[in-house]
C-alpha cells in the first residue's frame, strides 16, 4: 500500500466541492445575539412611541367631542334666550293691556292688533315666516288638508280657507297650515 500524505486527501475532498462555493466560518453567536437585542429593543421602542401618540390622538379627540358638545349646548341655550328676549316686548304689552281698567272694546281691539303685529315683526326678525293663505295652491310639503269643500268658482287644489296657520323658518316647516281645499 502506498502511503498518501494527509494533505492530498484534503486536496481531494476540497475538490469535491464546486469552484465558487465558500466555505463559511460559524457566525460569532455573541455579535448575532447582541444585534438581535438591539433590534428588539428598538422595536419596543418605537412600539412605545406609536403607543403614547396614539394615546394622544385618542385624548385629543376625546376633548375636542366634549368641547364640542359643550359648544352645541350653549348655542343651544343661546338660541332660546335670544328667542325669548325677542318675544318679551308682546309679552309685556299684553300684560300692560291686562293691567288697565275701564277700557272700551276697542282700544283693547286695537291693542290686540298692535301686539300681534308686534309678534309678526318678531317672527320676521327671527327669519320665521307664516304659510298658507287663501288662493294659493296647496302644497303637501307646507300645509295639511283637514277639510274639502266642492266650490266651482275656486281652481281644483287651492285653499279655499285658512284654519290655521302654518309657520316656516327658512326651508324647515314649523307647523304645517291646517286648511280647507277646494274641489
Amino acid at each position: 500500500m502506498a502511503k498518501t500524505k494527509p494533505t492530498d486527501d484534503i486536496e481531494m475532498e476540497s475538490t469535491d466541492l464546486p469552484e465558487n462555493t465558500e466555505i463559511q466560518e460559524e457566525p460569532d453567536t455573541a455579535k448575532s445575539d447582541d444585534l438581535l437585542l438591539q433590534q428588539l429593543e428598538d422595536t419596543k421602542n418605537e412600539l412605545a412611541s406609536a403607543k403614547e401618540s396614539l394615546l394622544r390622538v385618542a385624548a385629543e379627540y376625546d376633548n375636542y367631542r366634549k368641547r364640542t358638545a359643550k359648544e352645541l349646548e350653549a348655542r343651544y341655550g343661546d338660541a332660546k334666550a335670544m328667542t325669548v328676549s325677542a318675544l318679551l316686548p308682546a309679552v309685556d304689552n299684553l300684560e300692560r293691556a291686562l293691567a288697565q281698567e275701564n277700557v272700551s272694546f276697542e282700544d283693547i281691539q286695537k291693542g290686540i292688533e298692535l301686539t300681534l303685529r308686534q309678534f309678526g315683526d318678531t317672527f320676521a326678525s327671527l327669519g320665521v315666516e307664516p304659510v298658507g293663505q287663501e288662493g294659493e295652491t296647496f302644497d303637501p310639503n307646507l300645509h295639511n288638508a283637514v277639510l274639502h269643500c266642492e266650490d266651482e268658482s275656486l281652481p281644483e287644489n287651492v285653499i279655499a280657507q285658512v284654519l290655521q296657520k302654518g309657520y316656516k323658518c327658512g326651508e324647515r316647516v314649523i307647523r304645517h297650515a291646517m286648511v280647507k281645499v277646494a274641489n
